[in-house]
């Protein structure tokens, strides 16, 4: 038998009072009770941090999460502003029986592991530049910025979830060389990516995307989570399906676009899209015939939505997982990729939310090897028509927004024990 001294025991006595178990739960609903859903999502990300088990009660209540009841975590929820519920064993075994009911359409999954979170995004940007890095900062969950440099010394296996800034894998600088060219910010970014591009030993930066867009390619094939918004999506699968074509004009790379390009795609290289056109006029401010944008400013704003499909949560788990939101029509936002025309999405591909009226999907899943990705259209939830250089969101106005819960859905997704991940 150990003997503790005096000290010791109190030391151990503090610790059982402040997160001793008891007969009770903490129930924090994902509802229109709750008054800061994205906060909800830093609490639980928090207490697998202090390793303790987070249920993720999905459909129940817009997907609400029950932790055991410990003094710390009602405090910490009181500071963040998160509403709780205390509930007590017999009510949570009430729920639990709901749930078990094969005619309910709601599951319980155990939350674990605490994903390590990286976003490849150049160091110099700020985290309200993106809405991922600036709804992590606002949900106080933590996160690794990588950029080239981490994913070509291939480091990315450092992690299991990996979210792609509003990039431009295919190395023509978001194309936006008709507006900026003559920009002093545009030049500064032709300047770095040269300069990284030479530095890691390539000739030019698409060939520098293009083996980063390989890399990631392996991440996710190896069982890493990928998550990505706007140009993030389809310049990525592009980059994938032109590895043996140059798509670059002379104002991007030096030398001219192979003519025979768009015959040399190999969509199957690709994660979500095929027999897509590429739009290789460089004054064009598109890169193919994927993105919506049109589209949706032909419906307009006031008509701009886009729904979530009902997945079955005791089959149909991941879907179930990361569509869990207290709102089922979300309203619409523009992007230099606002969403993913249907005719060219992959018969493979999951769509979890749909503007139907114009056969646009905005939020697509799937799977790679052992891992899975996920594309979200648009650029910010909470702002339509985000132009560059426009302010910063302040997500402390819009605490409730479902549109951002969408992303923390895919944080969460790899904390859940692999055994209960059904397809």
């Amino acid at each position: 038998m150990i003997k503790l001294g005096l000290k010791s025991f109190a030391i151990m006595m503090l610790v059982c009072l402040s997160f001793g178990a008891s007969a009770s739960k903490i129930l924090i609903p994902m509802d229109d009770d709750q008054a800061n859903h994205i906060k909800a999502y830093g609490i639980a990300y928090w207490v697998l941090q202090n390793d303790i088990e987070v249920e993720w009660l999905l459909n129940y209540r817009g997907g609400s999460f029950l932790i055991g009841n410990y003094p710390d975590i009602i405090s910490e929820c009181t500071v963040r502003g998160v509403s709780i519920q205390i509930i007590a064993d017999v009510q949570a075994q009430q729920i639990y029986t709901e749930i078990s009911n094969p005619e309910v359409n709601m599951e319980r999954v155990k939350l674990e592991e605490i994903p390590k979170i990286a976003v490849y995004s150049p160091k110099s940007k700020l985290p309200w530049d993106d809405a991922v890095t600036l709804v992590l900062t606002y949900a106080e969950i933590p996160y690794t910025v990588v950029y080239d440099e981490e994913v070509v010394r291939g480091e990315m296996p450092k992690y299991d979830w990996l979210h792609l800034h509003h990039e431009d894998f295919t190395g023509q600088y978001g194309k936006f060389y008709r507006s900026f060219r003559t920009a002093a910010w545009y030049q500064e970014e032709v300047r770095y990516q040269e300069g990284l591009a030479a530095g890691l030993g390539f000739s030019k930066v698409s060939e520098m995307k293009r083996q980063v867009a390989s890399e990631i390619k392996n991440f996710v094939l190896g069982g890493g989570f990928l998550f990505t918004m706007c140009s993030g999506t389809d310049s990525y699968d592009i980059s994938l399906s032109a590895a043996n074509a140059d798509i670059c004009e002379s104002m991007f790379d030096g030398d001219p676009a192979d003519i025979n390009a768009q015959e040399k795609l190999q969509f199957d290289q690709g994660l979500a899209f095929r027999d897509y056109r590429l739009e290789m006029d460089p004054m064009v401010y598109e890169f193919s015939s994927i993105d919506a944008t049109e589209d949706h400013a032909k419906i307009g704003q006031i008509n701009d939505f886009f729904t979530l499909f009902d997945f079955s949560a005791k089959w149909d788990v991941i879907p179930t997982m990361l569509t869990q939101n207290h709102e089922q029509v979300i309203a619409g936002f523009m992007g230099q990729t606002t969403a993913f025309r249907t005719q060219y999405l992959r018969p493979e591909v999951t769509i979890m939310g749909e503007t139907k009226s114009i056969r646009s999907a905005k939020y697509i899943h799937g799977t790679l090897g052992q891992g899975q990705w996920t594309y979200y259209g648009g650029h910010d939830p909470e702002d339509y028509r985000h132009m560059v250089n426009d302010p910063a969101t302040d997500l402390n106005l819009h605490p409730n927004s479902p549109g951002y819960r969408l992303i923390l859905n895919n944080i969460l997704f790899p904390a859940a024990k692999k055994k209960e991940q059904k397809t």
